[in-house]
Formats: C-alpha cells, sequence, structure tokens
C-alpha cells in the first residue's frame, strides 16, 4: 500500500498528497489532532507542555510499545490507518493485562519527509478506531522526521482502586484462561509473506468461501488486531492471580507467568482448541494443501504465534462463574513439586498435555533482528 493514501476530505487545509516535509509541525498537528479523541479524564489534551489526566484513586499502570516500519509492519500490506489502530491495540491490551481500564495514550511518530499528509491521516483515524472500544483518549506526543516510520506509544491505565494483576500470582490449582483469538495474526503474517495477491485482496478468486473468510479474518488481525480490552477488568473483578496479553506466543508468554509465579503451567493439547480447526484451512493455503504439514503449521501458529493481543490469565477454580464472555479454560497450575513436573526437573515451566513444552520458540525483537 502506497503511503499517499486516498481519504474523503480531513480536518486541516493540507490536501491528501502533499507531503508532510511541506508542512511545519503546528500545520501537521492542525491535521492530526482533531481526529482524535480527548478521553474523559483529560482536563487539559493537547496544545500545552503536558496533558492532564485526572486518576482519583492515584494509582495508574503505564507501558510504551515501539513500532518500526519494516520490522512490525509493511505499508505494501498495511494502510495508515491499519498502523495506527495496530499501534493503539497493542499497547491498550497492556493496561487491559493488568486490570486497568484504559485511558489515554501519547504518541510519538517518526516519518519521512515525503510521507503523505493521507497516510497521517489514516494513521490518526486508525489511532481513533483502536481507542473507540474503551473510549480511552490520545492526549498527547510528539513529531520527528526521519529515515523510517517509526511509531511508539505511551499507555496510562486506572485500575480504579483495585490492585494490578501481575504476572507473580499465579498459584496451584488455579486454571489457565484465555480470551481472545490465538495464531490469527502468524497465519495473517504467512499469507501475506507468501505474495501480493493477499495482500491486494485480488486472492478471492483463487480459493473457496470459507478459505476466503479465514484467510482475510487473519490478515486483518495481524495488520489491526482487535483486544478484548473490557476483559482484563472483568478478570481483574473475577479474581485473576496472574495476566498478560499475547503479544510473543501463546507458550513464550505462559512460560513469564510460570517463571514469575514460581509454577508450571500445564496448557492442554492444541488440538483439542477450535484455534486450530480455524487456522487449517488457512494454513493448507500457505502449505501447498499438504494436510499434514498444514496441521503442524495451524498448531505452531497457535503454540508460538504472537500479536493477537488476547488475554491470558490464571483464576481460581471457584471462579469458573464469574468469567467474562469468551473466557475459555486452556489449561491449569501445578506445582513444581508435582509429579507431572518432574520432565521439567521440578522448577517452574511449561507443559504441554503434560509433556515439555518449548517455550523459547515465540518473538524475541533481538533474536529475529
Amino acid at each position: 500500500m502506497s503511503t499517499a493514501e486516498k481519504d474523503p476530505p480531513g480536518n486541516g487545509d493540507a490536501g491528501e498528497d502533499v507531503r508532510v516535509g511541506d508542512l511545519s509541525e503546528e500545520e501537521l498537528l492542525a491535521v492530526i489532532t482533531p481526529l482524535l479523541p480527548r478521553g474523559p479524564q483529560t482536563p487539559v489534551g493537547t496544545g500545552d507542555d503536558c496533558a492532564v489526566l485526572s486518576f482519583p484513586d492515584s494509582h495508574t499502570v503505564v507501558s510504551t510499545d515501539v513500532l518500526v516500519e519494516g520490522r512490525h509492519f509493511r505499508t505494501e500490506w498495511s494502510t495508515g490507518r491499519d498502523v495506527g489502530a495496530r499501534a493503539a491495540a497493542q499497547n491498550l491490551a497492556d493496561a487491559a493485562a493488568m486490570g486497568a481500564r484504559p485511558v489515554a495514550l501519547v504518541v510519538g511518530l517518526v516519518m519521512p519527509a515525503a510521507t503523505s499528509v493521507g497516510w497521517v491521516r489514516h494513521f490518526a483515524r486508525g489511532l481513533a478506531q483502536g481507542c473507540e472500544p474503551c473510549g480511552a483518549g490520545v492526549v498527547g506526543g510528539d513529531l520527528s522526521a526521519g529515515d523510517s516510520l517509526v511509531v511508539a506509544v505511551t499507555v496510562l491505565g486506572d485500575l480504579e482502586g483495585r490492585a494490578p494483576v501481575l504476572r507473580s500470582g499465579a498459584r496451584p490449582g488455579d486454571v489457565v484462561v484465555h480470551v481472545g483469538t490465538l495464531g490469527r495474526s502468524a497465519g495473517g503474517l504467512a499469507l501475506l509473506g507468501a505474495g501480493t495477491d493477499y495482500a491486494s485482496g485480488s486472492h478471492a478468486s483463487v480459493f473457496g468461501g470459507q478459505e476466503q473468510a479465514r484467510a482475510q479474518a487473519c490478515i486483518e488481525v495481524f495488520r489491526a488486531p482487535t483486544p478484548p480490552l473490557a476483559a482484563g477488568r472483568e478478570l481483574a473483578l473475577a479474581g485473576a492471580t496472574s495476566m498478560l496479553d499475547v503479544s510473543d506466543g501463546l507458550l513464550r508468554d505462559a512460560g513469564r507467568i510460570a517463571r514469575a509465579s514460581g509454577v508450571v503451567i500445564d496448557l492442554d493439547d492444541p488440538a483439542d482448541l477450535p484455534d486450530v480447526s480455524f487456522l487449517e484451512p488457512v494454513a493448507a493455503l500457505v502449505s501447498g494443501h499438504d494436510e499434514s504439514t498444514a496441521r503442524a503449521l495451524a498448531r505452531s501458529w497457535l503454540l508460538t504465534g504472537g500479536e493477537d493481543h488476547g488475554l491470558l490469565a490464571t483464576v481460581p477454580a471457584d471462579a469458573l462463574e464469574r468469567l467474562p464472555a469468551g473466557a475459555r479454560v486452556i489449561g491449569r497450575v501445578l506445582s513444581p513439586q508435582s509429579s507431572p513436573a518432574r520432565v521439567l526437573g521440578h522448577r517452574p515451566g511449561v507443559l504441554l498435555a503434560g509433556e515439555f513444552a518449548q517455550e523459547h520458540t515465540g518473538w524475541d525483537h533481538f533474536s529475529h533482528a
């Protein structure tokens, strides 16, 4: 997708094809700012050296993520709106994973001078789209010129008087639950990497209706995931003992909870999860319709694919009736001293249906450099 995206006329006087290098920072901010939500807890928004947010109980969660062109997104695969929505979603999911209500984003955007104003408008609208489900605002940020597109987003969330849900609270006897999708972003990435037909949408004539719908769903999750943001607060209210968003793969992220909590996470066999059957027709497209390869690929996407940004949590076994809609049990928490944990040397870690699981197989920013 070209950076010179077309869009209906927006706020600001600059045309869609004007380059950002032809505008001053103030002129570009005049294009962006009216497109962004302010949020309900913002007495002072953009325009001053800092925004002012109101947190009555004074407990705030804060996190930052960075997206780099060519590493996290490609402009030939994703529109400006996709990039904005994705940047918002992955940060809002971090706040939700602490049991907080996401309130505000602060966004830094670095872009080449040749970037079109149309792309920037799309990006701002994508941020607004990502914030809409939880009512968060974009309360400030910064702009700079650079050699490639870089997006840095900081999220702030309100714990509303509750304690944060950390990774370190899982206890033997808890059950492992997940809300959201698994493996779809990895499937979408594989499809886009397989050829430009998928990126352009011209693949529709190549395969049947079910394959088409599932392939498109995977591509959409890769481009602009929609995490179950409300479920973070609901899981906290249900008594979640630990939680994180699955950004780097189910096995890797389950391992983070296990090590932080000093427990063993025993995940169910992926074959028992509906995600695998959803992904298999998509994997068949990538594998050339080799059935055994497709099955293995779908399993790999589910276990090691990140960036769906669903929520992985542990909850007491007696809390199942209080779980949010869409939550499903996918495992259990064991003591490292339990009999099944002997395959781990009685150390914290991850099992898969009672067997040793290689958890260090998800996304790592530096091992993929």
